[in-house]
């Protein structure tokens, strides 16, 4: 067994310092040692997205990291990017635009979905399909969660009603 390594993360802004082995991923960490259960596991091989989290402000997909990459990192997940009475602009989309069924894909498709909106606040369809591509549902078809992403663009841009265009 290796020898355990000492990390320190800010996690939703909180400081954490752990031991952990040099081979635990980063979404396992979260999860396992944090309680951070939002960040899901869905095919531990990077192809689905539903790890997604932000690390050090962009989007990341939690189960091709190890924990000690993260190491001095500030990394924000599900449960930080909004809360229960204020939730973020992406997370109300979602809710209005019907951008999801069984939730599974939500907490990464929500995570790179504001990834995209930090780094493109109004972008057009084509480039919130292409920001999604590494982030996979098998059950809406996407259509309403590209809706959800234009209802948060129009949101964060101030224009009221927020609606997405059909």
């Amino acid at each position: 067994m290796a020898e355990k390594v000492q990390i320190k993360v800010v996690v939703n802004g909180v400081e954490h310092h752990s031991e952990v082995e040099p081979r635990l991923l980063l979404v396992h960490y979260l999860r396992e040692t944090l309680g951070l259960t939002g960040t899901h596991v869905g095919c531990d091989t990077s192809q689905c997205g539903a790890c997604t989290v932000h690390l050090d402000g962009q989007a990341v997909k939690s189960c091709t990291l190890f924990a000690v990459q993260a190491d001095g990192s500030s990394i924000t997940t599900i449960e930080g990017l909004g809360s229960v009475d204020s939730l973020h602009p992406v997370q109300e989309g979602f809710w209005e635009m019907h951008g999801l069924q069984c939730g599974f894909c939500t907490p990464g498709m929500i995570m790179a979905a504001a990834d995209l909106l930090n780094r493109n606040p109004q972008p057009s369809e084509e480039e919130i399909r292409h920001a999604l591509e590494g982030n996979l549902c098998r059950c809406t078809g996407y259509h309403n969660i590209v809706r959800a992403v234009q209802y948060a663009a129009n949101k964060m841009a101030g224009k009221v009603g927020a609606a997405a265009d059909d």
